[in-house]
């Protein structure tokens, strides 16, 4: 499980010493501690890649800021936080296979035009379990239902 990972790294982590990895996995576990004390239940793993993945996004938001304020330190840091954080995430889908994914779920659903666009996306985001961006996700389905 995805949360007995990140405790395991944790402790590796603080044997290594290496702060910035120690510091990372600490917020993604007080996040997880916070959600479960919200749901009054233990999280899923597909909740807590969701946690990690708004973290990344966060992160990527505050590279955007430092650097347009030339704290170019803040921003490297930024950077390798995120690398740290997307170990726990799997392997996003190719091009290729998202877009086969795409294809075959416009059938299943006989969608043809932007009105199907809600429906569609809804389903593939679900079959992808976050292994490709939302954003991406979105511009390909308009694309094929332009």
């Amino acid at each position: 499980m995805l949360k007995e990972k990140l405790n395991e790294d944790l402790k590796k982590y603080m044997k290594e010493k290496n702060t910035l990895a120690l510091n990372t996995v600490r917020l993604v576990i007080a996040d997880i501690k916070n959600k479960e004390i919200e749901k009054n239940s233990e999280l899923t793993d597909e909740e807590i890649l969701q946690i990690i993945r708004k973290q990344i996004k966060t992160r990527e938001d505050s590279i955007q800021q430092f650097k347009s304020a030339g704290r170019d330190d803040l921003a490297n840091k930024e950077a390798q936080e995120i690398e740290i954080l997307k170990k726990y995430l799997p392997e996003d889908l190719t091009d290729e296979e998202l877009d086969k994914i795409i294809q075959e779920t416009i059938k299943e659903l006989n969608a043809s035009s932007k009105k199907d666009f809600g429906r569609v996306i809804k389903e593939v985001i679900q079959k992808v379990q976050g292994r490709a961006d939302n954003k991406k996700i979105s511009e390909l389905i308009s694309k094929k239902l332009g």
